[in-house]
């Protein structure tokens, strides 16, 4: 899609002027799984170590993603487009999965979804870089806004950002996704969005089998609620999450497409308060408030 994209309409495909109900679904199904994993991290970090969590995720999630692109007949990819698979394999999913789940020993669910939503605007320079894509005055002044709102949610948990070894590998997971992002934005006009995202997971569980044995083990002795959150995590944030942010990423430039992930952490918030029963707190609410305006600032017309 080219830079004069950023002109139409929040939420529609190309050329259309009408909202586009599988994209509305798409960006929704995805920001509420993204943002439940946070705390389904922590949760499964209770009886597994990082890595093997990592592993146990991926290889309940790679497993079903190659067989689905074995049933689909998927096309393999030409040889130009190798590197752009490992990349998305290497480092979206495992790079990001050990990083997240290292840092996230340390830094609670909320702040770790603060971090890791600093990775629209690692994407929107790359996009403007690498991909040559526009981001207007209107849309940084909504990175702005967004930014800043998910600064307000952390000042209200009392999130103190000192630059140590967990925040740096939550930086480090935010930087893995906005790499991805980039690189493989060119996969979807020759490849399908669901395709590349099964590759993806395909790929990151094969780099994780080191792993999985001591995973195994872990397992059967893990307490219930750490082994059910590691499924959970591969089956909505993983296996179906990923393919309807594939489909999200081909229908919208790769900065526009990141922008949603600022609903992540008010997102977050909210499914704290009906799972959990953490009341937020006034930071929280406005914070939240000033994420999600800025998310339909960027999406505004001109």
């Amino acid at each position: 899609m080219s830079s004069s994209s950023c002109a139409s309409p929040a939420l529609t495909a190309s050329g259309s002027q009408r909202l586009d109900p599988t994209l509305v679904f798409t960006v929704t199904f995805t920001v509420m799984a993204w943002a439940s994993s946070f705390p389904a991290i922590r949760a499964g970090l209770a009886g597994f170590g990082p890595a093997e969590m990592a592993a146990l995720r991926f290889a309940l999630a790679g497993g079903p993603a190659a067989l689905f692109l074995i049933a689909t007949r998927a096309k393999l990819p030409e040889l130009g487009d190798i590197w752009r698979f490992l990349v998305g394999g290497v480092i979206f999913i495992a790079g990001y999965a050990l990083l997240l789940n290292f840092g996230q020993r340390v830094v609670p669910a909320g702040p770790a979804a603060f971090i890791i939503n600093t990775n629209p605007i690692m994407t929107a320079v790359l996009a403007m870089m690498i991909l040559g894509e526009r981001f207007s005055l209107t849309a940084w002044l909504g990175t702005a806004i967004s930014f800043a709102g998910i600064g307000v949610i952390a000042l209200g948990k009392g999130l103190d950002v000192e630059i140590g070894v967990s925040v740096l590998l939550i930086l480090g997971a935010a930087f893995c996704n906005a790499i991805t992002t980039v690189v493989q934005k060119p996969l979807f006009a020759r490849y399908k969005p669901l395709h590349v995202a099964a590759w993806n997971m395909a790929i990151g569980g094969f780099v994780l089998l080191p792993f999985l044995p001591s995973a195994i083990e872990q397992a059967q002795v893990a307490p219930a609620i750490s082994f059910w959150s590691v499924v959970y995590l591969a089956v909505v944030p993983s296996l179906i999450a990923y393919g309807t942010w594939a489909i999200t990423l081909s229908r919208l430039p790769a900065a526009r497409a990141s922008n949603f992930q600022y609903a992540v952490p008010p997102m977050a918030m909210l499914i704290g308060f009906l799972w959990l029963g953490e009341i937020p707190t006034i930071f929280g609410l406005i914070g939240g408030a000033m994420a999600l305006a800025g998310v339909v600032v960027v999406n505004l017309k001109r």
